[in-house]
């Protein structure tokens, strides 16, 4: 019985580390702490999740534009 409940115990400490990693960058989007869920986060330096990361104007600018500069490709 001990046995038993020392694998539950395992097997539902692994699921959890799984699901909190798949929480954690679903998509590949640098999110900051505050920003909405989704596949996009705002522009700009203090919306990525690098924190004290400086964004020159060209950066910036650059940042803003996506996605609409990415072409979906479904011409």
């Amino acid at each position: 019985m001990l046995i038993k409940l020392a694998a539950l115990g395992a097997l539902g400490y692994v699921g959890y580390r799984a699901y909190e990693k798949s929480k954690i960058d679903k998509n590949g989007v640098a999110f900051a702490d505050g920003e909405p869920r989704g596949s996009f986060r705002n522009a700009g330096a203090e919306s990525t999740g690098t924190k004290g990361d400086a964004m020159s104007k060209t950066d910036e600018a650059l940042d803003e534009t996506y996605p609409a500069s990415d072409a979906t490709a479904k011409y």
